[in-house]
């Protein structure tokens, strides 16, 4: 079999089979960047569905998924990254490259380095592709496309270690992806804004209808408008992976949510002042915000955000 000279690696282990997982997978081979994929979810089940799928050779635990890999993906909830490595470091062959697709980088950081081995290359990273769906179904080659990817490399300075940057970079470009290097701190507090925060109010506001629903009768659900139901499709996110995000990065999240609390206590009293010019000046920085997220081709132009219905 002639190998593509888009190869990057020769075997790539991927632990989580998740949507990210599994679209990491399908990605690798659709664009020849992987010769062999390797896969491994703790959840016997989840195995069975990736194995189904065609995902790539399935094994029975990690440290078979990962032997001789020249890659391997964390594809795990953030709160779980350090025991899944754990689980596995010993069978990590010297030069191995570990990454991950956490939204969080700082918790994951430290979790990591107190378990890697000293000869493998850790450089931590975060896809920013996803949607509402879980599961290795909800997996698909070209998630990645167009998309950002961030990395946040170790101030290791070793010359192999630059080289596994380079080459991890350009895994993910071969994956579809814009690539992106920043520090794990700036990260944190950039995911908090963009991420994090939205999920944060998304859950809330959601939770807040249902708790109404039982009073209306369910004309919440029934006179759903656009936004609502974007609320609700935010919300529908794995419930796992967002408590572990909350949870491993606090001092991000907590920092923006006062923010905000204090910027939704100044629109409270422009609404009970009737200050029309206060809230007038808001909407319309935000919706310049809108036009660059567009242009930015981070979203659709297309009415009704693209949707069909």
């Amino acid at each position: 079999m002639r190998v593509s000279d888009a190869m990057i690696f020769e075997r790539i282990a991927i632990l989580g089979a998740g949507l990210i997982g599994a679209s990491i997978a399908l990605a690798a081979r659709a664009s020849s960047a992987a010769r062999v994929v390797a896969l491994y979810d703790r959840d016997a089940e989840v195995r069975s569905r990736a194995l189904a799928l065609g995902l790539g050779e399935v094994c029975a635990d990690s440290a078979s998924a990962v032997a001789g890999a020249d890659l391997v993906v964390l594809a795990v909830p953030v709160g779980a990254m350090g025991s899944a490595l754990a689980a596995c470091a010993e069978a990590l062959k010297p030069g191995a490259i570990v990454t991950d697709v956490g939204s969080v980088k700082g918790a994951v950081i430290e979790a990591l380095s107190a378990v890697v081995p000293a000869d493998a290359l850790l450089v931590p990273g975060h896809p920013i592709a996803g949607t509402e769906h879980s599961g290795p179904e909800a997996g698909f080659a070209a998630l990645f496309k167009g998309r950002w990817h961030i990395l946040t490399p170790l101030p290791d300075e070793r010359p192999e270690y630059a080289a596994a940057v380079d080459r991890l970079e350009a895994f993910w470009r071969a994956l579809g992806a814009e690539v992106e290097r920043m520090d794990a701190p700036r990260h944190d507090v950039v995911l908090a804004v963009t991420s994090h925060l939205p999920h944060l109010i998304a859950f809330n506001i959601v939770a807040m209808a249902e708790d109404l629903e039982s009073v209306t009768e369910s004309e919440v659900v029934k006179y759903s408008a656009s936004g609502f139901r974007d609320f609700t499709r935010i919300a529908a996110s794995d419930p796992t992976m967002w408590r572990d995000v909350f949870l491993n990065n606090r001092e991000a999240v907590l920092e923006v949510l006062g923010r905000f609390s204090e910027d939704l206590a100044a629109l409270q009293r422009a609404i009970r002042w009737g200050d029309g010019d206060t809230l007038y000046d808001l909407f319309d920085r935000a919706r310049r915000m809108r036009r660059e997220v567009i242009e930015a081709g981070q979203d659709t132009p297309a009415p009704n955000w693209g949707r069909e219905n």
